[in-house]
């Protein structure tokens, strides 16, 4: 059995930061928390690899975006930024946190969004909307909506419109992330440690919502040093990235572990986003090397001399070195970093690895 001194030889202990030393607040730093997001990666793990290997001004590209953390970082350090992603949702939250916005235009929103206190209710536009909102909620959610319309910044009100969505349904305070069912009655709240009530309001979190996006998007405006970047809605295996890319840096998903158009249900739903759930990669083992290796070999495809292919990844499968093969590149350096700074009821300690690679000389023929 290995002692945990020959295990920690292996670990990067300049990556592996504690709760402690990395509290949540600074994981999720201005615009990271404009929107709850299951699989981001820490902030602070792309800005070090940036570091490393980024030059300001060129361009760093993300084939699997996801809620942006990428293009946010690659913006702040100076570098323009691009990304896809297949889920309409996270293009439209990868778009508003890179977004640029003036003071007083977002005053004068401010006030063309502020939601009114007394409400009619309306008929749901949907079933899920009818089973997963109280019908107060479900009103107040709509008249936000409404106001959003000739808005100067529409979709960082639809963002704020889904996080608000998020918090009012009738799901129990505990289980945001992947509720069953609706709930209706009192239950025992493992979170509050009392006995708790579904949410049958929006308003309240729309306020909270609104003033918490203003001074996040003004806060990253005043670190951010460029202010280019652009999202594409598509399929990363066939949509080819922007040309030169000096750096791909990325977090493809786990195969089976979080379906991320189901993930934003109430988003999609809310906002009438369109979903492409069959072009997900991850949500099964079956195809995903394939998959991920072909996303890979275009982003390869597009490098700049001397560019390189960041990729975090748990890979407890093991499937990682024939997916680099398969995509035409060779393993610079394996980074291994120890997580343990979850909270909550997601809490717990797993291994991460960072993979640092280059185009390889003569390329691998994919495995069927």
């Amino acid at each position: 059995m290995r002692t945990q001194a020959a295990l920690y030889e292996e670990i990067d202990l300049e990556l592996s930061w504690s709760e402690a030393e990395l509290p949540e607040r600074e994981r999720t730093k201005h615009v990271h928390r404009l929107h709850p997001y299951l699989g981001k990666f820490v902030p602070q793990l792309v800005e070090a690899f940036l570091r490393r290997y980024a030059r300001p001004g060129r361009l760093v590209w993300d084939p699997f975006a996801g809620s942006g953390t990428t293009l946010v970082e690659a913006n702040a350090f100076g570098a323009r930024a691009a990304g896809c992603d297949v889920s309409a949702f996270n293009c439209l939250l990868g778009r508003v946190k890179t977004a640029e916005y003036e003071p007083g235009t977002l005053l004068a929103d401010l006030v063309a969004i502020s939601p009114g206190e007394e409400v009619p209710q309306r008929e749901a536009p949907s079933p899920y909307l009818g089973s997963w909102f109280a019908p107060r909620a479900l009103a107040e959610l709509l008249d936000f909506r409404d106001r959003i319309e000739g808005t100067a910044y529409p979709d960082l009100w639809r963002v704020v419109l889904s996080r608000a969505a998020r918090s009012a349904r009738l799901a129990r305070h505990f289980d945001l992330d992947f509720p069953a069912e609706p709930v209706r009655g009192e239950y025992v709240c493992h979170k509050h440690r009392r006995v708790c009530r579904p949410v049958e309001e929006a308003n309240k979190f729309l306020r909270r919502y609104v003033r918490d996006a203003v001074r996040r998007v003004l806060e990253f405006a005043d670190v951010r040093r460029c202010a280019e970047a652009s999202v594409l809605h598509g399929d990363a295996r066939v949509l080819d990235p922007p040309w030169p890319v000096d750096l791909v840096m990325t977090s493809p998903p786990y195969p089976g572990l979080i379906d991320y158009h189901e993930q934003h249900v109430y988003a999609f739903e809310l906002l009438g986003l369109e979903r492409r759930d069959e072009e997900e990669i991850g949500r099964g083992v079956a195809g995903y090397c394939e998959g991920v290796s072909e996303v890979l070999d275009r982003a390869r495809g597009a490098l700049a001399p001397g560019g390189r292919v960041i990729v975090v990844v748990n890979d407890r499968r093991g499937l990682y070195d024939g997916i680099l093969a398969a995509a035409g590149l060779r393993l610079e350096e394996r980074v291994v970093r120890h997580v343990n700074r979850r909270t909550g009821r997601r809490q717990g300690e797993y291994f991460e690895e960072v993979l640092v690679a280059a185009p390889a000389r003569r390329r691998v023929k994919a495995r069927a």
